[in-house]
């Protein structure tokens, strides 16, 4: 089973409950497949968010701005939410409306 589950639409991926450091790498990875598509990850699972998926999904949400293509956060656990304002980040960092800082 792949870590990112293909959640609704072909380019939404559902997050795992744990985005921790050995989750980077996998992450990354699902991201590369869907370069150059409009994607949605849904949040709803995440139970803890450490820096290096944090430092992926940054890198992704620039990544996907130059290239025209939005990828935003849907459904963000309260624990996501959390942990991303512990980390220095609001939620609308993910949101279509935001701008990549």
């Amino acid at each position: 089973m792949r870590l990112f589950e293909v959640a609704g639409k072909p380019h939404d991926l559902l997050l795992p409950p744990a985005l921790d450091f050995a989750a980077a790498a996998p992450l990354a990875a699902a991201l590369l497949e869907h370069l150059g598509d409009d994607v949605t990850l849904d949040g709803s699972r995440v139970q803890r968010m450490g820096a290096s998926c944090l430092q992926v999904l940054l890198s992704a949400r620039r990544t996907w701005a130059k290239s025209g293509v939005s990828l935003s956060l849907a459904h963000a656990s309260e624990r996501m939410v959390a942990d991303l304002h512990c980390l220095g980040f609001e939620l609308s960092t993910f949101l279509n409306e935001a701008t990549p800082r």
